[in-house]
This record gives structure tokens, C-alpha cells and sequence, in this order.
């Protein structure tokens, strides 16, 4: 991993799960992914006082939260009492059945089945509508507006995951670290967060699920963005093009970005 800051990227929260800086990563002609402007995490319905503060201190002027509706309703993020920063998200569905809300099938979720239902998930990222709209606007956002911002979504892994993955691409950053980025999630600190908010959803559906199956389904694997990866590539020729014809991610888009992100 070529991060010039080896610390941490992890923040120490109590109620949020994944909040790091996915900043500091090596890009473009040598320039550094600046630290202290992004963010990235899960949902913040379980965020302390404390949590709060800290993310208040961080100036963030920008949130992207990539959850559907129904997300956003039955899991309300809890918000500091001088919140000021522009919420961005989608009037809609962002997925279609997430690993979180259980599924469709009552099968019982075997680790291959798990693993299976997450490719589905990658599988269909590239084409969905509103995580198109959702990524194009979360591009938007970093190249217009001032400060720093935070993009997430329930678990901060999969939708939240490939937007970084997107901006890091865009800034330059060699791909090893992306998908090295990606991974990072697996060092998360608070994987307690996301099962306390998960897991009493999943085992109601699908009764007790196994130790890897569980791994699947709250983690991330390198086959999961190689899935993405690949899949945008078969349909648009290479990650570039799909960034400029279909997420509005121009040479002009993409030098501001660079002037804005990097140093």
C-alpha cells in the first residue's frame, strides 16, 4: 500500500462503523491524495455525543449517502446539533435487495451462497440507475463544492467501497491500492457496529448463518470490485470511458478533481 501517512486512516468512533480518511494514497505524476477531505463510513443512526463532535470537528461541508429510501427512513442518521453540511441522496431504491435487509429467498445462506448473492450485488452496480445518478452526482459534488465530505451508505463497504474506488481511479492512484483501499474495510475496528445493526435483520430471515457466510456477507473480497471492475470494462471498453460517458467525469471534471483533491 503507497499511502505516504502509514498511520490509521481509521477514526475512533463508538457508533459508526468504517469512519477512516481514505485519503493518502499516491496519484497522478507523483501528487498525493490529499488527507483531511474524505471520508467514508456506515450509517451514523448509532453515532455517540461523541461521534458526533468528532465528525463535526472534521469541517465536513459534503455528505453523500448512497441508501434507498427505505434506508434512509428506517435507519435515520442521528446528526450534531450545529449540523450544517448538504445532504445528497436518492429519491428511491439505491439496491435491490441488500445482503443487510435479508433477500427475497429463505434458502439458507451458505458461505457459497453468500458469496454468490455479493457478486450479484458488483454484478448489477454499474448498470443500476441510481447508483449511476448517485456516483455521477457524488463526482459532482467533489469537483464544486468546498470542504471536506463523507460518502456512505449502510455498511460503508459495497456502494460506498466503489465510489472511492471511482475517485481514487480518477485521481490517479495505481490500481493495486485501490483494491488495497477496498480491502481496507476487513481492518475496521467496529465490525461490532455493523452486526449489532445487521445481524438480528439477517438471522430472522435466514436463521443462524455460519462464521464464513458471515465473513461474505459483512466483508469485502477482492473478487467483489475485480467483479465490478471487469463487468464496466466488458460494457464500456475500460474504466475511463465509462467515468466520461456515463458518470459525466470529463477531462475538465477531471482536472478540477485533480486541482482540488491532490498535492
Amino acid at each position: 500500500m503507497i499511502r505516504d501517512d502509514q498511520s490509521s486512516p481509521f477514526l475512533p468512533a463508538q457508533g459508526i462503523h468504517n469512519l477512516r480518511d481514505y485519503g493518502g494514497y499516491r496519484g497522478a505524476e507523483g501528487a498525493r491524495v490529499k488527507t483531511g477531505l474524505l471520508y467514508r463510513s456506515g450509517q451514523h443512526i448509532d453515532a455517540s455525543d461523541e461521534d458526533l463532535d468528532l465528525i463535526h470537528a472534521l469541517g465536513i461541508r459534503t455528505i453523500l449517502d448512497l441508501r434507498g429510501s427505505s434506508e434512509r427512513t428506517g435507519f435515520p442518521c442521528r446528526r450534531h446539533p450545529e449540523f450544517e453540511a448538504e445532504v445528497i441522496a436518492y429519491d428511491g431504491e439505491t439496491s435491490n435487495s441488500p445482503p443487510h435487509e435479508g433477500g427475497l429467498e429463505n434458502a439458507e445462506m451458505t458461505a457459497q451462497r453468500a458469496f454468490e448473492r455479493m457478486i450479484a450485488v458488483y454484478t448489477r452496480m454499474p448498470a443500476n440507475p441510481a447508483m449511476i445518478e448517485m456516483f455521477a452526482r457524488y463526482f459532482e459534488a467533489l469537483a464544486s463544492r468546498e470542504g471536506a465530505s463523507l460518502v456512505h451508505c449502510f455498511a460503508g463497504k459495497d456502494r460506498t467501497g466503489i465510489a472511492a474506488s471511482l475517485l481514487l481511479h480518477t485521481l490517479g492512484v495505481h490500481h493495486d491500492d485501490i483494491v488495497a483501499e477496498f480491502l481496507r474495510t476487513n481492518d475496521a475496528p467496529s465490525t461490532h457496529v455493523l452486526e449489532q445493526q445487521s445481524l438480528p435483520r439477517m438471522r430472522a430471515h435466514y436463521g443462524s448463518i455460519g462464521e464464513e457466510a458471515l465473513r461474505n456477507l459483512m466483508g469485502v473480497r477482492p473478487e467483489y470490485i475485480d467483479t465490478y471492475w471487469t463487468k464496466v470494462r466488458a460494457e464500456h471498453g475500460s474504466i475511463d470511458a465509462y467515468l466520461g460517458q456515463t458518470l459525466g467525469v470529463d477531462e475538465h471534471r477531471k482536472a478540477r478533481l485533480c486541482e482540488r483533491l491532490l498535492t
